[in-house]
């Protein structure tokens, strides 16, 4: 079963069904879209649903795991942090919060957090990140944790080539 972890400020759980009109909610500001990867827009109901169904699987695989981001103060999902690739204890983090959460570092507490945890219970040794070049936000955070940058590449994804920052660290 997957852990609930927490820190001062937040909660890290488990995504819900019952948490799918609020992400879709969250991902319907277009800037979460140009600035990811993987998320397409508009980001219907319907997605977030599909999305969250899969995590058990990766979770139970051990190939993947997933965390809904919580602010205990209000106790709303505000995002999510995860490392949807686990192989070999080297881990890919990924994250994302809704826009009036940034700037507050959310997303820098929830990252270490899951990085802390994974190193101890789940045998992370190595992390990787990347992010889009012009995503200065995802550069601070991934500076502020301390991973390593390694240089920068071409990747396909939404449709197009995008120029990404890669960092890769040893725990």
């Amino acid at each position: 079963m997957q852990q609930t972890i927490e820190s001062q400020r937040l909660i890290l759980r488990p995504f819900t069904l019952t948490d799918a009109e609020r992400v879709a909610n969250l991902l319907s500001d277009q800037r979460i879209s140009e600035m990811t990867a993987n998320i397409p827009y508009p980001y219907s109901v319907s997605d977030a649903h599909n999305w969250i169904q899969r995590h058990s699987n990766m979770f139970l695989s051990g190939t993947g795991i997933v965390y809904a981001i919580i602010l205990k103060q209000t106790m709303e999902v505000i995002g999510t942090v995860s490392f949807p690739k686990i192989e070999n204890g080297v881990g890919l983090l990924g994250y994302w919060l809704g826009v009036p959460f940034w700037g507050n570092g959310y997303a820098t507490e929830a990252s270490s957090l899951l990085i802390s945890y994974m190193k101890e219970h789940r045998g992370l040794t190595q992390l990787q990140v990347t992010h889009l070049a012009d995503n200065a936000r995802s550069r601070s955070v991934i500076n502020k944790l301390g991973v390593t940058y390694k240089g920068n590449q071409i990747s396909h994804m939404q449709g197009k080539e995008r120029e990404v920052c890669v960092y890769i660290s040893t725990l």
